[in-house]
């Protein structure tokens, strides 16, 4: 499993991976404590895999900051988001240099280091995982064009 059925749902704790669509909604299952949950159309949902972190340059996918710190730290846990954010700011710096401090608060960085450290506990992130699941998708959709 990859990223591609992660979310975010506001107002609740952890992530949760989709597991079936219904008319009004979907089902998810917490990745925390396997929970199932019904989620409404109405609710405020985020796809980890459209997610970017803002950058001088433009953006960067999450999933490609999941793997500079999988790389950074050998595909083992990252920085708790527990530290203080000085300290945060620092490891992200050290993650993605050219993040833009203006637009990514201490509270994101604490977000997407605590989604990092979920995720990588489940082994759903690693320094290779993404290039390879990625580079098929796109070679099919040049073929269909």
């Amino acid at each position: 499993m990859s990223i591609e059925k992660i979310l975010s749902i506001s107002g609740k704790p952890g992530l949760y991976e989709l597991k079936l669509q219904t008319r009004t909604g979907f089902v998810a299952e917490s990745l925390v404590d396997g929970k199932k949950v019904t989620v409404g159309l109405r609710s405020n949902v985020s796809l980890l895999s459209e997610i970017s972190v803002y950058t001088y340059d433009g953006e960067v996918r999450l999933s490609e900051v999941f793997r500079a710190i999988a790389a950074k730290e050998d595909n083992g846990p990252a920085l708790s988001h527990k530290e203080d954010n000085a300290k945060l700011e620092s490891y992200f710096r050290e993650v993605l240099p050219e993040f833009d401090e203006d637009r990514v608060y201490a509270s994101d960085i604490k977000k997407i280091l605590n989604w990092y450290n979920m995720l990588q506990a489940k082994g759903l992130v690693s320094k290779e995982e993404a290039a390879p699941a990625e580079a098929p998708a796109q070679e099919e959709v040049k073929t269909e064009e």
